[in-house]
């Protein structure tokens, strides 16, 4: 007689291990067990290896099979925080090159100075270009707080600097979202909030709560906004 038993889900790792091996009605406790024993061992070994693996033992009469796929390492793609500050510093130094490859095709890049967002690689970087080609190297990003969990959202504060000295009107602060693409983490999507020149104060109440009043009041008009 011929079995097939697999073993639970907590004994796997990262790389898929497909072990086949008959059974047979001779087959006595502790021939199983040393066998058992044997992929334990072998499992363990795998474990540090960061790999999943599934272990089958089989009635098939074919020869042992092996497949082994990896896992992506998450850390051999580098850290979400670490491809901002690689953007800014890219920028810092008008070296658009460097920042090409840690756009995404597709990325969407709000300026809230602009009307409407830039979308696609080819349109931010003629946006950073532009900048870039209009500013001195002695105008520098300088980064103030920054999310370091290791996460594909980020959050950065951050102000400009000439000369090593604080720029008025320049604080800002920034969001990131990026995703795997082909084996590289790459912002998808970016949204940046700058300090306004002309700061209303109170005056910005003022005309938050006209504009509520207005809505409450012709409710019609909320759908041109």
């Amino acid at each position: 007689m011929v079995n097939s038993i697999l073993l639970p889900s907590s004994t796997r790792s990262p790389t898929f291990l497909l072990y086949t091996k008959n059974l047979t009605c001779s087959s006595s406790i502790s021939d199983f067990s040393t066998t058992q024993k044997t992929l334990i061992k072998d499992e363990s070994a795998n474990r540090r290896k960061n790999f999943k693996t599934l272990i089958r033992l089989s009635s098939s009469q074919n020869p042992t099979t092996l497949a082994v796929t990896e896992e992506e390492n998450e850390e051999s793609l580098g850290s979400a925080s670490d491809i901002v500050r690689n953007f800014y510093g890219g920028i810092n130094r008008h070296d658009l090159a460097s920042v090409e490859d840690l756009i995404a095709e597709n990325c969407v890049y709000e300026d809230l100075v602009f009307p409407r967002p830039f979308v696609g690689r080819k349109a931010i970087l003629e946006f950073f270009k532009k900048f870039t080609d209009s500013i001195s190297k002695d105008l520098q990003f300088v980064i103030d707080d920054i999310s370091d969990e290791d996460s594909l959202a980020i959050g950065v504060t951050w102000h400009l600097e000439w000369q090593g000295k604080p720029f008025p009107f320049s604080k800002g602060c920034s969001f990131y979202r990026l995703e795997v693409v082909n084996g590289k983490k790459q912002i998808i999507y970016g949204r940046d909030s700058v300090e306004p020149s002309i700061k209303p104060g109170e005056t910005a109440l003022v005309a938050i709560r006209g504009v509520t009043w207005l809505l409450q009041r012709f409710p019609q008009l909320a759908d041109q906004l």
